[in-house]
């Protein structure tokens, strides 16, 4: 058996976990993890039961088993077997089983002791999936309460081990070096703008094969855009070149093609990231990396996890590099420059903290515990938790406290997210069809919206090709057929006769839309979100649809996939869930209070009418959200009366805070009982504040204010000014004449007013603080000019003997 790097630190790996039970082992990639380490346990006689190994993809654990037992002269199912979704390969005999992260999950929600098995191996946890983060939390927490002897074993080529080690209080075993030494070479000069991914790919492929000898790899992000490097690849390859795709949706025969060695000419693998990790292929001794990977995200458009494109890590690209090395000395070509690689982000995120929680919320109230009472290594995010919780009790999964149903158990129980889970197990077989077509790719190469086509593709795609053209994806087509095929046969519930727009509306009760008025085709759903339609669209003049796919734009979606449904369908199936609701509101469109009935599922109207009894007071508190947009209509006389309050408060008086902000916060307290009649903004502008706002003080408190705070200046003739006190000093405007014969300065309480002397034509001539002063010094010229302009009035010499007038000089006979 050839030695591998991985050879030299088994046996500290396995004294440390006879020791302590628990370990993280960090080894380079091509260092032999996988292949070495549970057959090292088997051998050692370590557990006591069977080892499971988690692989993250189907494809690396039917290779990982098929390596192992190899090793041991035997086939898969024997020594070593593997479980899958959909595909078994165990029997009595087997001690080691390579398991995909879904079915740990269920093998612990099943049996909470986990009889029989002696060891977790976490292999490639670097990735960071939701299922190996939520794994280990349930198998820690197994080990603390159950099992003390059950061996916990995290591995991973580019893991940051401190957190991981932290959280198992284990020790790090480490390996060092690769079994063959990799050459790493980058691009000299940023790609061009605007090249795409494929034709760079195609190009760096040629360079490396003329540059080196040996099978070559290639990482693209999809199965897209391996099949458009290959059709720009394969004119150009000679006949010695073997070209084989590989990707976790393609036919096990063809994955096993490309991972075997070729009896003839030189390999080229085309792969995703499916080649990055356990999965070794022969004779690889070249690696070109395109730079790109596909993570799991939460897409609100879909309301499920959704593959984004995006930059690899540097964790990742080392990860990639280290396949060239597996065999012999390699080469690894990366399509961005030297300096590029310094903006990477240095590991991948972790998938809890973008994806939909909906499933895993689904496990834990199955466990029967919340997020902060197991040790995730990175906790699920409060806000995405509670809106995964939200929408299983929406579904009836969850009770009103948050506890699992007997229809949430039943969810829990199918492959399946969630919403389409519910959609299967209500509806029964009929729909697994369509939860197929909703859980995997499009079927249809045609960019269309209706959902219905897609249907009837999968009813009868002989018949829809001939109408159609060449609009299929065969492919696609082929993995929906299997996969509802499986979910038929796993559904218990019969069938309720429920059409397919009945049963998408069953998977997205928050996305019934309903069109809105006018000639845009705009939805409002019953979630509260908007989603708009292409005018063209063969949907887009139907009243009521259920949508199943949008580009999740928060403000206002674009619909790419939704089917129409009849009211009376949506009646039947929410008749629980419609209700009529009585509502007065502020309209900022139509700037007033509309009191409307309407007939509602979720945030959709299917009856609206106007509420014509609608009581006062609810038309009055719907009035106050008009005041807080438009604010307070402040006049003079209230303006001056809130600045006297100030002034009273500011001297100890008892009185509450009328400054703008205050009054904005306490508008039910005071205004509430005035605003009866008041329904909209043109209403509102007119309205007198100031009733309200004295209605605040009581007598004894109003007196207070009038002793210590005048609102009036009495003037020598009576007339009651009032005083403004919204300045730097209280101040008073009154026509000059009237003045006459004061011979002191007026005053509020010891304050002096300022006091500003107005013309008969009401104009202002001069303002003071020093009345005296006034006549003895400047009124002389004031005289001279107002006897200009102002004849008919008397303008005395000496204005402080004079009598105070408001009146002209009597005509002359």
């Amino acid at each position: 058996m050839t030695r591998l790097p991985i050879d030299d630190v088994l046996p500290e790996l396995i004294e440390t976990l006879r020791r302590q039970g628990r370990a993280v082992l960090q080894a380079p990639p091509g260092a032999g993890k996988t292949t070495r380490v549970p057959l090292a346990l088997l051998e050692a006689g370590l557990p006591p039961g069977r080892i499971v190994m988690l692989e993250p993809r189907r494809l690396a654990a039917r290779a990982a088993a098929a390596r192992l037992a190899e090793q041991l002269g035997e086939a898969p199912g024997r020594t070593v077997g593997y479980r899958m979704r959909g595909e078994t390969k165990v029997s009595r005999e087997t001690r080691i089983e390579v398991v995909t992260e879904g079915i740990l999950t269920r093998m612990i929600q099943s049996d909470p002791g986990l009889d029989g098995i002696g060891a977790v191996l976490f292999d490639e946890f670097h990735e960071r999936s939701l299922n190996a983060d939520l794994g280990l939390a349930l198998c820690l927490e197994i080990a603390g309460a159950l099992r003390d002897d059950l061996i916990l074993l995290p591995m991973s080529a580019t893991l940051d081990a401190g957190p991981v080690a932290t959280l198992l209080d284990a020790p790090v075993v480490t390996s060092e070096g690769r079994a063959f030494p990799v050459d790493i070479r980058w691009r000299a000069a940023p790609l061009p703008k605007g090249t795409r991914l494929e034709q760079a790919m195609a190009a760096q492929i040629e360079t490396a094969l003329a540059e080196t000898e040996g099978g070559l790899l290639a990482f693209l992000p999809g199965e897209g855009e391996i099949r458009r490097t290959e059709a720009l690849l394969r004119p150009r390859l000679g006949p010695d070149i073997q070209l084989r795709p590989l990707f976790g949706a393609m036919e096990l025969s063809a994955q096993r093609a490309a991972i075997r060695p070729e009896s003839t000419g030189r390999k080229l693998v085309l792969a995703t990231a499916i080649a990055e990790t356990s999965l070794t292929i022969e004779d690889i001794r070249v690696v070109v990396d395109g730079g790109r990977a596909r993570r799991a995200r939460f897409d609100p458009g879909s309301g499920m996890s959704r593959l984004v494109t995006e930059r690899v890590t540097r964790a990742e690209a080392t990860q990639r590099a280290g396949r060239a090395g597996r065999v012999a000395p390699g080469t690894a070509y990366r399509i961005w420059t030297r300096g590029e690689e310094g903006a990477l982000s240095p590991f991948p995120p972790a998938e809890i903290e973008a994806a939909d929680l909906a499933s895993l919320a689904l496990d834990l109230a199955l466990w029967g515990a919340e997020p902060d009472q197991l040790p995730f290594l990175t906790p699920p995010p409060a806000g995405a938790f509670a809106e995964a919780r939200a929408l299983l009790r929406m579904l009836g999964a969850l009770d009103a406290q948050g506890r699992i149903t007997a229809h949430g158990r039943a969810l829990a129980a199918l492959p399946l997210h969630p919403r389409l889970a519910h959609m299967l197990h209500v509806a029964g077989p009929p729909a697994a069809g369509l939860a197929a077509l909703l859980a995997e790719r499009d079927i249809l190469a045609e960019r269309t919206t209706d959902l219905s086509l897609r249907l009837a593709a999968l009813r009868d795609p002989a018949r829809f090709a001939r109408e159609r053209g060449n609009a299929l994806n065969r492919a696609a087509l082929d993995r929906v057929k299997k996969e509802a095929q499986r979910l038929g046969k796993a559904v218990k519930t019969p069938d309720s006769g429920k059409s397919p727009a009945e049963m998408a509306a069953l998977a997205y009760p928050d996305r019934i839309g309903l069109r809105r008025k006018g000639d845009a085709p705009r939805f409002q759903l019953s979630g509260g979100k908007g989603a708009v339609m292409d005018a063209g669209d063969p949907l887009a003049g139907s009243r009521l649809i259920v949508v199943t796919d949008t580009d999740g734009n928060p403000r206002e979606a674009r619909i790419r996939q939704a089917i129409a449904i009849p009211e009376s369908a949506l009646r039947s199936l929410f008749s629980e869930q419609i209700e009529w609701v009585e509502s007065c509101s502020w309209s900022r469109r139509e700037r007033r209070v509309v009191a409307r009935r309407q007939e509602l599922l979720g945030a959709i109207a299917l009856d609206d009418r106007a509420w014509k009894d609608a009581p006062a007071e609810a038309l009055s508190r719907a009035m106050l959200e008009g005041v807080r947009e438009l604010g307070l209509p402040l006049s003079d006389a209230a303006r001056r009366f809130c600045a006297r309050v100030a002034l009273g408060r500011e001297a100890g008086l008892d009185l509450p805070d009328m400054s703008e902000a205050a009054l904005m916060e306490t508008l039910e307290d005071w205004l509430l009982p005035f605003l009866d009649g008041v329904r909209s903004a043109e209403e509102w502008k007119r309205f007198d504040l100031l009733p309200a706002l004295r209605a605040r003080l009581d007598w004894g408190q109003m007196q207070a204010l009038d002793d210590a705070v005048p609102a009036h200046f009495t003037t020598p003739l009576g007339h009651r000014i009032p005083i403004d006190y919204s300045g730097d000093a209280p101040e008073i405007s009154l026509r000059l004449q009237e003045l006459f014969g004061q011979s002191s300065h007026p005053t509020v309480g010891n304050t002096p007013l300022k006091v500003t002397l107005l013309s008969p034509a009401r104009r202002p001539v001069q303002t003071t603080m020093d009345l005296p002063g006034f006549w003895a010094g400047s009124y002389a010229d004031v005289r001279k000019d107002m006897r200009a302009q102002y004849p008919k009035h008397p303008w005395p010499e000496d204005p402080t003997t004079a009598d105070p007038t408001l009146r002209a000089k009597p005509r002359k006979r």
